[in-house]
């Protein structure tokens, strides 16, 4: 599986941003891969092992920490890639944040402030369900909400998207200097899929709750929030912190790419048990003849 899902990322994975196309990624692409449902889910157990143990080492260590951040339009599956690909680690060692819109007391710091507090601490991996962002995606397609943020009107101008993406760019790599490993995703989906995912929240009773009519709303921006993303993953992606634009029309095939990418990540860190020093050892047989 390794070798070959390694190759695989390399499809999707965006490390410089300047000859980056949305457009030239198909958000049905499952890399030449068909395969039955059983094998899918054989091959992401596979993976969410894997990711358990490298998980184990990584707070054992307690030396790095791992930022995934996922992105997408409304209906991708990023609730359903985070709960499959998480299910096997340790909660003691994950940390997700879902993050809605701001609220008064956010909405009274600059944008990055909710998002830093949120950070993983070293030996955890962090997960954000959307993340800073929004600020350039939303945002830019709903410029009427800067308003919120009280910002000093001096400041927005017609380069306030790019000012934002630089700061992001220059964040994140203070990140990747303090030993957090950031890893972004996308996770692309098609307006054909979105709009079945839509109505089978409509359709099933047990689905009502995920429907909102303002997702339907925001459809009608489409253009808009692909613009958005194109110019955000341009401006932001690097070798550091690098973009992942996951085809998101097949569910089982998200799920294996997302979990693939972060175990390529964790297995670059060489992560290791903490060594035991002979004091330890001599305290460990003391230990052990006592229980006798």
């Amino acid at each position: 599986m390794e070798k070959r899902a390694t190759k695989i990322l390399y499809r999707y994975r965006v490390t410089k941003g300047r000859s980056f196309r949305l457009k030239d990624y198909d958000p049905g692409d499952t890399a030449g891969l068909e395969m039955q449902k059983t094998m899918a889910e054989a091959l992401l157990q596979q993976g969410i092992e894997r990711l358990a143990l490298l998980q184990d080492k990584l707070y054992a260590q307690d030396r790095w920490s791992v930022l995934c951040i996922f992105q997408a339009m409304d209906a991708a599956g990023k609730d359903g890639a985070i709960k499959h690909v998480f299910s096997g680690v340790n909660p003691q060692g994950c940390q997700a944040h879902s993050f809605k819109a701001p609220g008064p007391l956010e909405l009274d710091h600059d944008f990055l402030w909710r998002h830093s507090i949120a950070l993983p601490e070293r030996g955890r991996i962090g997960i954000h369900n959307r993340s800073w962002y929004e600020e350039a995606l939303v945002l830019r397609v709903h410029p009427e909400l800067l308003a919120r943020q009280k910002l000093p009107p001096s400041l927005i101008g017609k380069k306030i998207w790019d000012e934002r993406l630089e700061d992001i760019a220059a964040y994140e790599r203070y990140l990747a200097r303090q030993g957090t490993v950031v890893i972004k995703f996308f996770l692309n989906v098609s307006q054909d899929e979105q709009k079945k995912r839509f109505l089978s929240r409509i359709d099933e009773p047990e689905k009502n709750w995920k429907f909102s009519a303002n997702d339907v709303a925001e459809r009608a921006h489409w253009d808009d929030y692909m613009k958005a993303y194109q110019a955000a993953i341009s401006a932001t992606a690097a070798p550091h912190a690098p973009w992942f634009v996951v085809p998101a029309d097949a569910k089982w095939f998200t799920r294996l790419v997302v979990v693939v990418a972060i175990i390529e990540a964790l297995e670059k860190l060489d992560l290791h048990y903490p060594a035991v020093t002979k004091e330890q050892r001599a305290a460990l047989a003391v230990a052990k003849k006592r229980l006798g």
